[in-house]
C-alpha cells in the first residue's frame, strides 16, 4: 500500500504563519557572501580590463604594456588587417578545446546556466571566458566588455555557491550577484545593475535574491573609486526642454531605435544562420568573422574595439555627419558578423555606440536641444529595445552620464522602444539564441495565482468515503465493480476523522493476500502515514506536497477537531489556473454610456 510522507507533528494544531514574503534568515548568509562577490566582481573587472589593454598593446604595437593606448595609432598600416584573425583563430582553439560555453556575449550564457544548468559555471569558464574576450576585443573585435564580465563575474559568485551546501536558487542568487557587481565595476553603475538583475536575470522579485544581489552591487561601486575613480566615464551635461513637440519626439525617438533594434536582431542571426550552413566545424568560425572585422577597421579604424571613445564624441556632438554614419554601417556589419560567428564579446557598448549614431544622424530633423541629446536617448532607447530592459537601459544612461534631468526623455525614449519590439517580435537578441539551443522562457513575472487563493476555496466538499469497519474483501468488491469509481477514497471512522486513504492499487494489491478478507480498514491501516491538508493553508503548499509524494489527492480536515470536510485532487487544482485565464481573457465593462431611444433622438432632430 502507498505510504505518502506525513506531516509534521503539530502542524494540525497550529496554523500557517503568511506573510507578504518567504525570505528566512539565511538570506543573511547569503548577503555576508555578497560582499566576497562584490569584492572578487570588482578585482575580475580590473583583471579584464588590463588584460584587454594589454591584448591591444601587444597585437597593434608589439608591446608587452598595459597603457591604454588606440587601435586607430597603430604603426603596422594594411597588416594589421590579419590580427582580428589571429585573435579570432585563437578563440575558436580555447572554444574547442577549453570550453564551448566562452562563445557568444555573456549574457544569454549566464541566463541558460541559471535556468538550465542549475546555476553552476565550471572554474575553466570563469578562467576562459574574460581571457577570450580580452583577446577578442584586444585584436580589434568590436565588443563591449561588460557581457564577458557578467558572465565571468557570475561565474565567481556560482563558484562560491559550490563551496558550501546550497540550493539551486541560493546558487541563482550569487551568480546574478557575480553579474551586477562586474558591471558596477565596469560602468559604475550600481542601480542599474541591480535593475538588470531584476529584468534580466533573476527571473524573480524576492527579498532572498534582491538584497544579496545590491549588498554585491554596492560592495562593488564602494571599491571602484579607489581603482578606477569617481567621475562618470561618459559625463554630458546638457539639459532638457520639455514641450509637446519635444515630448513627441522622446517618443518617435524610441519607436525608431525600437525598429533599429528588430534589424539588428535579425542581422546577428542571419549571419548565425549563414555560418551554421559552412560545411566547416565551428571553430574556424570566428576567423573568419575575424577576417570581415580586418577589413571594416581598415574603412573605420575606431569600429574596432570597445569603442567607448565614439560614445564620447556622440554626445560630445562633435563627428561629421558622414563620419557617424560610416561608423554606424562598419561598426554594425562587423559586429553582426563576429558575434554571429561565435567569438566572445559584449553588446552593451555597441548598443549604445547603434543607438548614438542614428540619434545623432536624425538631430537635424528633431527640435532643437542641447548637443549630444538626441544621441544620448538613441544609445539609452537602443539598449531598452535591444535588450527588453527599459527601467535598466533608463537608470544606466543616467547614472553613465551622471545627469539625473535626462532621466523623464530616456525613460519615455526606453519605454516606446521597448513596447515597439515586444509587439513587433516574439523573443530579444538574448533570449533568440537560448531558444536555438532548444529552450524557451517567458520574460513575464506574476504572483503565483495558488498563493493567493485557500485550499478551502477550491476544495470539493461533498466527498465520498469508506467507513472504517469496511472489510478487505468489501473494498475489493467496491474497486471491482462496474460502476465508475476514483483512484482512492478517504477512510473515516465514527466521527468522521480520517485514517488514511484506500486505492485500487491497495485493494489490487489485497486481493492476492487471502488471509486478508476479513480484516477492516482500520487494522490494516493502522501503519499507514497520513497527509492531510487544512482549509486555512495555501493551495501552493498542498500542491506542493502532491507534487513531491505523487499523492493525486489530499483529504482537507478541521484544525480543531481533525474532521473531513472536503478533498483536493489534482482537477480542483486546475481551478487556481482556470481562474487566472479568467482574469487575463474576460472582458466586462460595468460602466457604459446610455443609448438615447429612437424617439427621443427623432423629436431632437424635429426640434
Amino acid at each position: 500500500m502507498s505510504s505518502p510522507k506525513a506531516l509534521p507533528q503539530g502542524a494540525a494544531a497550529t496554523p500557517p504563519e503568511l506573510g507578504d514574503f518567504t525570505t528566512d534568515k539565511r538570506v543573511l548568509l547569503l548577503m555576508g557572501m555578497a560582499v566576497l562577490v562584490g569584492i572578487f566582481g570588482m578585482a575580475s573587472a580590473w583583471v579584464l580590463i588590463k588584460l584587454i589593454a594589454l591584448c591591444t598593446d601587444i597585437a597593434y604595437y608589439g608591446r608587452f604594456s598595459f597603457e591604454h593606448l588606440p587601435i586607430s595609432g597603430t604603426p603596422f598600416g594594411w597588416y594589421v588587417a590579419f590580427v582580428p584573425v589571429i585573435g579570432c583563430l585563437i578563440i575558436g582553439l580555447m572554444a574547442r578545446y577549453g570550453s564551448e560555453k566562452i562563445r557568444g556575449h555573456g549574457i544569454p550564457e549566464a541566463m541558460e546556466a541559471i535556468l538550465i544548468g542549475k546555476s553552476r559555471i565550471s572554474p575553466k569558464v570563469a578562467v576562459l571566458k574574460p581571457l577570450s574576450s580580452a583577446i577578442s576585443i584586444g585584436s580589434g573585435g568590436p565588443f563591449g566588455a561588460e557581457g564577458p564580465i557578467i558572465m565571468t563575474g557570475g561565474a565567481i559568485g556560482s563558484l562560491l555557491a559550490q563551496l558550501i551546501h546550497m540550493t539551486s536558487s541560493e546558487r541563482k542568487t550569487l551568480l546574478v550577484a557575480g553579474a551586477a557587481a562586474g558591471m558596477t565595476a565596469i560602468f559604475g553603475t550600481p542601480i542599474a545593475a541591480i535593475l538588470l538583475a531584476v529584468e534580466l536575470l533573476l527571473f524573480e522579485w524576492k527579498p532572498r535574491s534582491f538584497l544579496p544581489v545590491a549588498v554585491a552591487s554596492i560592495v562593488a561601486a564602494a571599491i571602484r573609486p579607489l581603482v578606477m575613480g569617481t567621475a562618470p566615464i561618459f559625463p554630458y551635461a546638457g539639459g532638457v526642454t520639455v514641450s509637446v513637440h519635444h515630448v513627441l519626439a522622446w517618443a518617435l525617438m524610441g519607436i525608431i531605435a525600437g525598429l533599429g533594434s528588430g534589424l539588428l536582431t535579425a542581422i546577428v542571426y542571419a549571419c548565425e544562420d549563414f555560418f551554421e550552413r559552412l560545411p566547416i566545424h565551428w571553430m574556424w568560425w570566428p576567423a573568419m568573422g575575424g577576417l570581415i572585422i580586418g577589413l571594416g577597421g581598415l574603412i573605420e579604424p575606431a569600429a574596432l574595439g570597445v569603442g567607448y571613445d565614439n560614445i564620447t564624441h556622440l554626445l560630445a556632438n562633435d563627428l561629421t555627419m558622414r563620419t557617424v554614419a560610416l561608423l554606424l554601417v562598419v561598426k554594425v556589419i562587423i559586429w553582426s558578423v563576429a558575434l554571429g560567428s561565435g567569438t566572445s564579446g559584449g553588446v552593451l557598448a555597441p548598443l549604445l555606440i547603434f543607438g548614438g549614431a542614428i540619434g545623432a544622424l536624425l538631430t537635424p530633423w528633431l527640435p532643437h536641444a542641447d548637443p549630444g541629446f538626441w544621441a544620448l536617448l538613441g544609445m539609452a532607447a537602443m539598449m531598452g529595445g535591444t535588450m527588453r530592459a527599459p527601467l535598466t537601459s533608463s537608470l544606466f544612461a543616467v547614472e553613465l552620464t551622471g545627469n539625473f534631468e535626462v532621466l523623464l526623455p530616456v525613460l519615455t525614449a526606453c519605454l516606446f522602444a521597448y513596447g515597439l519590439t515586444v509587439l513587433l517580435l516574439k523573443r530579444s537578441i538574448l533570449t533568440e539564441k537560448i531558444a536555438r539551443h532548444g529552450h524557451h522562457i517567458t520574460r513575464e513575472y506574476h504572483v503565483d495565482a495558488f498563493d493567493l487563493v485557500r485550499a478551502g476555496s477550491v476544495m470539493t466538499k461533498t466527498v465520498k468515503t469508506l467507513p472504517a469497519s469496511t472489510t478487505v474483501a468489501e473494498t475489493i468488491a467496491f474497486f471491482t465493480t462496474v460502476e465508475h469509481r476514483h483512484t482512492s477514497y478517504p477512510v473515516v471512522d465514527e466521527n468522521q476523522r480520517v485514517l488514511g486513504l484506500v486505492s485500487r492499487a491497495d485493494s489490487l494489491a489485497w486481493s492476492l493476500d487471502k488471509e486478508l478478507e476479513d480484516s477492516t480498514l482500520q487494522e490494516v491501516m493502522q501503519d499507514q502515514d497520513l497527509m492531510l491538508g487544512y482549509p486555512d493553508e495555501m493551495t501552493g503548499r498542498v500542491a506542493d506536497r502532491m507534487a513531491l509524494s505523487g499523492v493525486g489527492r489530499i483529504p482537507i480536515v478541521d484544525r480543531a477537531n481533525g474532521r473531513l470536510i472536503g478533498l483536493i485532487a489534482r482537477k480542483d487544482l486546475m481551478q487556481v489556473r482556470a481562474l487566472r485565464l479568467s482574469e487575463e481573457d474576460d472582458r466586462t465593462a460595468y460602466f457604459r454610456w446610455r443609448r438615447r431611444s429612437k424617439k427621443r433622438r427623432t423629436k431632437k432632430a424635429i426640434a
